[in-house]
């Protein structure tokens, strides 16, 4: 990819990145590459749509004499941005970056980290964060939970020094994971230190097994340690 966004703008560059990701996603056996990824089943199934929107417009668009109209070039603009908006209200791209089973051919399929990728001028901090997560967990009812992090030494919840976010890998049920790399949990962040955790009434009384780590979403590989495991009764 040859665009500074992660996701390109220009239609001959967003093609490529769409087509290519969206069959990215549903590689892999016997786990696909957005399983792996911790993305959701719902979170794949929109950007295959969009994906699938897109290919009969790009070959409209691509017979200038007969197709090319403003109408065309309206709706592929629609979709781009539907796509920018998805990747910016689920965190996706942010969340294969924080995966600790992400790759180097997953950053360059998704076009994440380009510094890593490429050669730099920039001096980037190579100390890992050593920064524990200190957690609270307050019960909301209905299925969902409020979430406090904050630093061993703090006293408000805020972002440690050196990250961007709260990365948090959980799963609901009654067996506990068995570490913080169990493939059965799932992960998310979160760029706030209090947050909420919407995990739905079909949750309550099961038990919310979670952990907790400081992440650099631009230098995933400088993440904290995992907490010690969380659980709590879902009400």
């Amino acid at each position: 990819m040859t665009s500074k966004a992660r996701i390109p703008r220009t239609f001959e560059e967003f093609n490529t990145y769409i087509t290519t990701t969206s069959s990215y996603m549903a590689d892999g056996t016997p786990t696909t590459n957005a399983v792996r990824l911790g993305l959701l089943d719902a979170e794949v199934a929109q950007w295959t749509a969009l994906s699938t929107e897109w290919s009969p417009l790009f070959v409209k668009y691509g017979d200038k004499k007969n197709s090319r109209t403003t109408a065309i070039k309206d709706q592929m603009l629609l979709i781009i941005d539907n796509v920018v908006n998805l990747d910016q209200t689920q965190h996706i791209l942010d969340r294969i970056a924080a995966s600790p089973n992400v790759t180097i051919a997953d950053m360059e399929t998704f076009n994440i980290k380009k510094g890593v990728l490429q050669k730099t001028t920039r001096t980037v901090s190579t100390t890992p964060i050593n920064e524990a997560v200190v957690s609270g967990i307050q019960l909301l009812g209905g299925g969902s939970v409020a979430i406090k992090c904050r630093t061993t030494s703090g006293e408000r919840a805020s972002i440690c020094e050196g990250a961007d976010c709260v990365q948090y890998n959980y799963m609901v049920g009654t067996t506990p994971p068995t570490s913080a790399d169990d493939q059965a949990l799932k992960s998310g962040l979160s760029t706030k230190a209090s947050f909420n955790l919407v995990l739905g009434a079909a949750s309550s009384e099961k038990k919310l097994y979670i952990y907790f780590r400081w992440n650099n979403t631009k230098h995933p590989e400088l993440a904290g340690p995992w907490s010690a495991l969380q659980t709590t009764l879902i009400v």
